[in-house]
């Protein structure tokens, strides 16, 4: 079982992400586990995280072509360190810090091919990476971890 966007729902939704970010769920609680393979299946195209599926998408009154959100992308990574897959979460963040546009500043979402779509820059996103690398750093440099991460 993982973790679902609604109550007796069965859609993921990639805002769960925030569930070990905010403290919710241990990051390397079992049922968190699952609901990080259930991303990683359903949400995640090599390097992005999409929000909903594409099936979905429209349901929400959403443009089923929507990009992934790189907001979503970034959670995943910090996910990732919390959950102590520090490999995977390290390569994946490389990777999305190689579509940042010439100045280094990402779009609300990244579209198919590799265009930057909705809101720029996208505070938010910036955000999420500065947590992503601030958790990242901590965990491959082995400074002190936090009391519970």
């Amino acid at each position: 079982m993982y973790a679902v966007q609604t109550r007796r729902g069965h859609s993921l939704d990639a805002s769960v992400l925030m569930m070990p970010l905010m403290r919710f769920v241990a990051p390397q609680d079992p049922r968190w586990l699952a609901t990080l393979e259930a991303i990683k299946a359903e949400l995640f195209e090599d390097p992005e995280v999409f929000r909903y599926l594409n099936s979905h998408r429209a349901g929400h009154g959403l443009d089923p072509a929507e990009g992934a959100f790189t907001t979503c992308s970034f959670w995943y990574v910090e996910a990732l360190c919390r959950a102590d897959r520090l490999d995977e979460a390290r390569l994946l963040f490389e990777q999305l810090l190689t579509n940042a546009n010439h100045l280094g500043l990402y779009a609300e979402e990244r579209g198919s091919n590799n265009e930057q779509l909705g809101n720029f820059p996208q505070a938010l996103t910036h955000l999420a990476m500065i947590s992503a690398a601030f958790c990242l750093d901590r965990k491959l440099t082995h400074e002190r971890p936090e009391a519970w991460s």
